[in-house]
Protein backbone atom coordinates (compact mmCIF):
# COMPACT_ATOMS: atom_id res chain seq x y z
CA UNK A 1 0.00 0.00 0.00
CA UNK A 2 3.13 2.61 0.59
CA UNK A 3 1.70 3.02 3.72
CA UNK A 4 3.30 2.64 7.28
CA UNK A 5 2.13 0.08 9.74
CA UNK A 6 -0.87 -1.15 7.10
CA UNK A 7 -1.24 -4.66 9.06
CA UNK A 8 0.73 -6.16 11.55
CA UNK A 9 0.25 -5.81 15.21
CA UNK A 10 2.87 -2.66 15.40
CA UNK A 11 0.26 -1.05 13.38
CA UNK A 12 -2.65 -1.93 15.17
CA UNK A 13 -0.73 -0.73 18.24
CA UNK A 14 -0.11 2.47 16.72
CA UNK A 15 -3.56 3.21 15.25
CA UNK A 16 -4.95 2.32 18.60
CA UNK A 17 -3.01 4.60 20.74
CA UNK A 18 -4.16 7.69 18.16
CA UNK A 19 -7.54 6.51 18.14
CA UNK A 20 -7.02 6.32 22.13
CA UNK A 21 -5.99 10.30 22.14
CA UNK A 22 -8.88 11.05 20.26
CA UNK A 23 -7.29 11.21 16.89
CA UNK A 24 -8.60 9.57 13.17
CA UNK A 25 -5.92 7.63 11.30
CA UNK A 26 -5.41 10.67 9.12
CA UNK A 27 -4.92 13.45 11.79
CA UNK A 28 -1.32 12.54 12.33
CA UNK A 29 1.40 11.17 9.84
CA UNK A 30 3.28 8.19 11.87
CA UNK A 31 5.87 6.53 10.14
CA UNK A 32 8.56 3.71 10.13
CA UNK A 33 11.67 4.34 8.22
CA UNK A 34 10.86 2.18 5.92
CA UNK A 35 7.83 1.25 3.31
CA UNK A 36 8.19 -2.40 3.49
CA UNK A 37 11.05 -4.70 3.97
CA UNK A 38 11.85 -7.45 1.03
CA UNK A 39 11.49 -11.07 1.62
CA UNK A 40 15.41 -12.00 1.75
CA UNK A 41 15.11 -14.30 4.05
CA UNK A 42 16.48 -12.64 6.96
CA UNK A 43 12.92 -12.07 8.51
CA UNK A 44 10.71 -9.27 8.80
CA UNK A 45 12.33 -7.74 12.28
CA UNK A 46 14.97 -6.77 11.13
CA UNK A 47 16.80 -3.57 11.42
CA UNK A 48 16.82 -1.59 8.21
CA UNK A 49 19.46 -1.27 6.66
CA UNK A 50 20.70 2.08 5.63
CA UNK A 51 20.61 1.46 1.48
CA UNK A 52 16.97 0.57 2.57
CA UNK A 53 16.24 3.83 4.52
CA UNK A 54 18.18 6.02 2.03
CA UNK A 55 15.75 4.37 -0.77
CA UNK A 56 12.46 5.10 1.11
CA UNK A 57 13.43 8.52 2.49
CA UNK A 58 12.22 10.12 -1.06
CA UNK A 59 8.76 8.37 -0.55
CA UNK A 60 8.99 9.35 2.88
CA UNK A 61 9.09 12.85 2.04
CA UNK A 62 7.49 13.15 -1.01
CA UNK A 63 4.28 11.44 1.38
CA UNK A 64 4.83 14.15 4.02
CA UNK A 65 4.64 16.97 1.23
CA UNK A 66 1.64 15.57 0.06
CA UNK A 67 -0.05 14.91 3.44
CA UNK A 68 0.68 17.98 4.66
CA UNK A 69 0.38 17.04 8.76
CA UNK A 70 0.77 19.36 11.43
CA UNK A 71 2.98 16.52 13.23
CA UNK A 72 5.07 14.21 12.15
CA UNK A 73 5.40 10.69 14.71
CA UNK A 74 8.57 9.13 13.95
CA UNK A 75 8.12 5.32 15.34
CA UNK A 76 11.60 4.11 16.65
CA UNK A 77 15.42 5.16 16.57
CA UNK A 78 15.51 4.20 12.37
CA UNK A 79 12.40 6.52 12.11
CA UNK A 80 13.59 9.48 13.67
CA UNK A 81 16.78 9.06 12.03
CA UNK A 82 16.39 8.75 8.66
CA UNK A 83 13.64 11.48 8.86
CA UNK A 84 16.76 14.36 10.69
CA UNK A 85 18.88 12.74 7.89
CA UNK A 86 16.59 14.42 5.21
CA UNK A 87 16.70 17.78 6.93
CA UNK A 88 20.42 17.04 6.67
CA UNK A 89 20.78 16.60 10.65
CA UNK A 90 22.01 13.38 12.46
CA UNK A 91 20.20 11.72 15.49
CA UNK A 92 22.81 11.40 19.09
CA UNK A 93 20.95 9.20 21.31
CA UNK A 94 17.38 8.38 19.85
CA UNK A 95 16.14 7.82 23.35
CA UNK A 96 16.84 11.37 24.71
CA UNK A 97 14.35 12.48 21.73
CA UNK A 98 11.22 10.55 22.69
CA UNK A 99 8.60 12.73 23.07
CA UNK A 100 10.79 15.71 22.80
CA UNK A 101 9.69 17.87 19.97
CA UNK A 102 11.86 18.08 17.05
CA UNK A 103 12.11 21.18 14.44
CA UNK A 104 13.67 20.10 11.42
CA UNK A 105 13.81 22.91 8.54
CA UNK A 106 11.09 22.51 6.15
CA UNK A 107 9.62 19.50 7.48
CA UNK A 108 6.41 19.77 9.95
CA UNK A 109 7.26 19.20 13.84
CA UNK A 110 8.63 15.80 14.93
CA UNK A 111 7.71 14.11 17.97
CA UNK A 112 9.40 10.96 18.06
CA UNK A 113 8.09 8.16 20.04
CA UNK A 114 9.16 3.82 20.49
CA UNK A 115 8.41 1.74 18.25
CA UNK A 116 5.69 -0.37 19.51
CA UNK A 117 7.53 -3.66 19.05
CA UNK A 118 10.26 -1.58 22.19
CA UNK A 119 7.74 -0.01 24.25
CA UNK A 120 7.77 -3.05 26.60
CA UNK A 121 10.84 -2.62 27.17
CA UNK A 122 11.67 0.76 27.16
CA UNK A 123 8.41 2.48 28.45
CA UNK A 124 9.57 2.31 32.29
CA UNK A 125 13.28 2.55 31.36
CA UNK A 126 12.21 5.85 30.47
CA UNK A 127 9.97 6.51 33.91
CA UNK A 128 7.00 6.18 32.43
CA UNK A 129 3.89 3.23 32.65
CA UNK A 130 1.83 2.69 29.54
CA UNK A 131 -0.95 4.98 30.88
CA UNK A 132 1.48 7.71 31.90
CA UNK A 133 3.17 7.57 28.54
CA UNK A 134 0.23 7.69 26.57
CA UNK A 135 -0.77 10.71 28.26
CA UNK A 136 2.74 12.37 28.11
CA UNK A 137 2.28 11.88 24.13
CA UNK A 138 -1.21 13.12 23.79
CA UNK A 139 -0.30 16.39 26.22
CA UNK A 140 2.72 17.02 24.26
CA UNK A 141 0.97 16.82 20.83
CA UNK A 142 -1.27 19.41 22.40
CA UNK A 143 1.48 21.85 23.50
CA UNK A 144 2.38 21.59 19.80
CA UNK A 145 -1.01 22.62 19.10
CA UNK A 146 -1.99 19.43 17.19
CA UNK A 147 -5.52 18.72 18.72
CA UNK A 148 -8.18 16.23 17.79
CA UNK A 149 -10.41 17.36 15.13
CA UNK A 150 -13.31 16.56 18.03
CA UNK A 151 -11.98 19.34 19.57
CA UNK A 152 -10.71 22.04 16.94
Amino acid sequence: TGMAYTSRHSGRRVRRLFESLGYSPDELYFTNAVKCFPADGDGSNREPTDRERSNCRPHLLAEIETIDPACIVPTGRHATASLLAAAGRSLDGFLDTVLEPIEAGQLPPMLPILHPSYQEIWISRLGYDIETYERAIGETLAALEVEPKDQR
